[in-house]
């Protein structure tokens, strides 16, 4: 019989970000609410879709 904690645990450590994950929210300030998270990601999405259009 296996063990669900023990199942669980590995599951959860595999789906941990890495620091390249985030990379792109190195910007922020430490604390940032999901706000200035989403004020940050729509910025960075603008400006691709601009340099995408040149």
């Amino acid at each position: 019989m296996s063990d669900p904690a023990h199942s669980e645990k590995a599951t959860l450590d595999t789906d941990r970000p890495t620091d390249e994950d985030d990379d792109h929210l190195s910007d922020l300030d430490d604390g940032a609410g999901c706000t200035e998270i989403w004020e940050h990601l729509s910025e960075r999405r603008a400006k691709a879709a601009e340099n995408a259009d040149d």
